[in-house]
This record gives C-alpha cells, structure tokens and sequence, in this order.
C-alpha cells in the first residue's frame, strides 16, 4: 500500500485569496466575515457571510474560460492552480499526464447559474437559456475544468456530501494513490453560495446567525452565546503524491495523510444523534486506518460550525473517542474567522491543518470567549499557539448524517 502526502497547498476564502495571506490573517485571529456586498441585504434578517474580497476572475483566469464557469468552478481552478505551483510539479505542454487525477467535490455547485437560468426560462423561455448554462451547473464541471487545465488524465472525481464533500474529496483521493491508481491527485473542494437563495434558504431554517452588529465575532464555535453559523465561501485544494512519487522528484513535503474513514449517522436530515455517535465511529476508523493510537493525536481542527446541535455533540464525540487524553488535546474550529465554506470546509481546513504541522502553530477558536453547554475541551480561545503537532484530525460532518474524518501525520 502506498503512503500518501501532501505537497502543494491552494486556496481562495474570506481570509485570502493565496495560502500565504490566508496562512497570515488565520495565525493573527483575523476574521474575514462581513456585511454582504454581493446583493442588497437591507431588509433581510441575516446580512453577514465570509465573502472573498477584492478578485478579479477575468485577471486570474482566461476571460474565455470565466464565462463558461459558474464561480465555485473559478475558485477551484485558481485554488488548484496555486497547488500545483507550489508543489513544484510540471503542468506545462502534456501536462501532469495519465496518473494525475483531479478529486474536487462541492456541496451545493452552479447554485448561481442554475438560478440565473430559471429566471430566463421564466422571462423569455428556452430561447433565454446560455449554450453554457448546463456546463456551469454541473458540479462535476469544478474537476473537469481543473483536469483539462493541467492534463490530469488519470482517475478523476466529484464528491457531493453537503459539507463533508472537502474531506471525503480528499480521502477517497488518497485512497485512489494507496491502491496504485495514481501517483497524483489534485483534491479538495469548492463552493459559492453566498446568494440570495443560498443565504435565503439557510436563514428559513433558522441555522444562520444573526449577529449583524458584530459580524467579525458572529461566527463562536463552542461559544454559550453562538447562534448559527456563518456562510463562506471559496475553495481548499491539496496536491496529494504517493509518498515514492515525491521522494523520487525531490518534492517539499508538508505532511502525510495517514488515515481516512467516512461513516452515516442515519439518524436525521440535518441533526447529529446525542453524543454525535456516527463521528465518534468515524474518529475511531479513521484513527484505525492511520493505525494511530487515540493518545498520539495532538490538535484536532473540528467542524466546529457555531451551531448548538453540532458543537456540544462534537465535543462530546471528542470525549468519548479519547477519554482522558481529551483533556490535553488542542481543539479548534477555524470557522471562527472563515465562516462556515460548506463543500469546500474541508479542503481549506486540510489546507490549514499541513501549514500547522508545518510551522508548529496551531490555529486558534477566534472567538471563543465562555464555554457553551458540555463544550468542555481546550478550544485554543483567542489567538493562535505554538505548539509542534505530530498528529492531527479533521473532522467535518454534513447534512444527511455523513461523517468524514482525515489524520494528518508530520514527517
């Protein structure tokens, strides 16, 4: 079985458009969460999300390319392009070839193209519909314009797991390298639904939070005064080689990716079950595969999303994975400052957990200031830590009861 590891990081998100500056406001506790800009939130009960600020499309990509892709597509090609570069890997002439595969999910896709296109239909008919509007919806399009982009030939696919798709992106991609299907694999997620259907639909489930005075701190995982999460966009992309494949070309290598486990709640559609018992099993596997002992992990970065049912359960989740050794691990959620990117949580959250092995800090919980209800744990409140990480985990849970959980190993 091959190793897996990480070699070139990318990322788009309210806190940066590259890793470098993200990486820089993540370590400062800096939030990027605003007053919507994207549409008029006048009379509308929630106007704040994590919007990306001052970029250009159309001076990142070719202006042909932008307008055949809906935005979350824009994110992750200018996310995997910047992974690929940093990796050091050749994308130029035939590009990176028949055993490069690209795993890009996204939890919602052309959110903004399929609703542009409904109201065509309805103002003008089928003669009011782009040539391109089904190219744009298409969530699977985000891998398919990032494999044509750098020639990736090899195994590629679309993970759609409302807001585990990052993480399950990342696994099942790994798992494409340890089975020998490929040497590489672009992987992450993507998402742009910071829109009025996207934020509307969110808030009419009474899952967004309200905090319009005080958006920079409105996002509280495991706060006692959260009161939802906070929408994100943006994009999170990993270069994963085998770790042979690496070796050989003499790549920079960030960490390795040593465990993955994906496991159902079936319990409820939007709910974890008390004690979030379908993410402990999922720890647990996940531990199992990396063949990693529960009191070896140092840092975990969490969902987290600022929401009761999730917060309180995850944390309790937490205890029962590791017991007494709960009470020494780092816990955060970096949803404090980014909001909350749904498909794309996970890739961004990977993409900052290799910059934390990396440089032996670990992001803080920005806004955590008193513990909420059975959330008990060391959240590294306020501002980032140093601390030499050798083990961590990534936990990200979506709607539907999907769990999917990754363990990070420094080298």
């Amino acid at each position: 079985m091959n190793r897996v590891v990480v070699t070139g990081l990318g990322t788009i998100n309210p806190c940066g458009n590259s890793v470098t500056e993200t990486w820089s406001a993540i370590c400062e506790g800096q939030s990027g969460i605003g007053r919507i800009s994207a549409f008029d939130v006048e009379d509308w009960p929630v106007q704040i999300a994590g919007e990306v600020k001052n970029w250009n499309p159309a001076e990142a990509l070719d202006r042909k390319a932008v307008k055949r892709m809906d935005r979350f597509m824009q994110f992750a090609l200018v996310a995997s392009l910047e992974a690929v570069a940093d990796s050091g890997l050749d994308a130029s002439g035939d590009g990176l070839g028949d055993r490069a595969g690209v795993y890009v999910g996204s939890g919602i896709g052309g959110l903004d193209e399929l609703v542009g296109g409904a109201q065509s239909v309805a103002d003008a008919g089928w003669k009011g519909l782009s040539p391109f509007f089904i190219p744009r919806v298409l969530t699977n399009l985000a891998a398919g314009q990032v494999a044509m982009k750098i020639g990736a030939r090899g195994p590629s696919l679309c993970v759609s797991t409302a807001c585990a798709s990052g993480n399950h992106s990342i696994g099942e991609g790994m798992h494409a390298i340890r089975r020998g299907e490929a040497d590489i694999v672009v992987a992450g997620g993507a998402e742009a639904s910071v829109l009025p259907i996207g934020i509307g639909g969110f808030m009419v489930m009474k899952a967004l939070s309200k905090r319009n005075d005080d958006p920079k701190r409105a996002s509280r995982p495991f706060d006692a005064d959260r009161n939802g999460f906070v929408m994100g966009e943006g994009a999170g992309i990993v270069v994963l080689e085998s770790l042979d494949h690496a070796l050989a070309r003499g790549a920079r290598i960030y960490c390795e990716v040593s465990g993955y486990a994906l496991t159902n709640d079936a319990f409820h559609i939007t709910q974890p079950p008390k004690g979030h018992l379908g993410a402990v099993r999922c720890m647990k596997a996940a531990l199992n595969d990396a063949r990693i002992d529960p009191q070896a992990v140092d840092y975990i970065n969490a969902h987290g999303t600022s929401t009761d049912a999730n917060d309180r359960n995850e944390s309790l989740g937490i205890r029962s994975v590791f017991g007494s050794h709960a009470d020494s691990l780092m816990v955060s959620s970096t949803k404090s400052m980014t909001g909350h990117l749904l498909g794309a949580a996970g890739g961004l959250e990977a993409v900052l957990m290799a910059k934390a092995i990396q440089e032996s800090i670990v992001p803080p919980t920005s806004t955590f200031e008193q513990a909420g209800e059975d959330c008990d744990l060391d959240y590294v409140p306020g501002s980032a830590r140093q601390a030499q990480i050798g083990v961590g985990v990534s936990n990200s849970f979506g709607f539907g009861g999907t769990n999917a959980v990754l363990v990070f190993q420094a080298m």
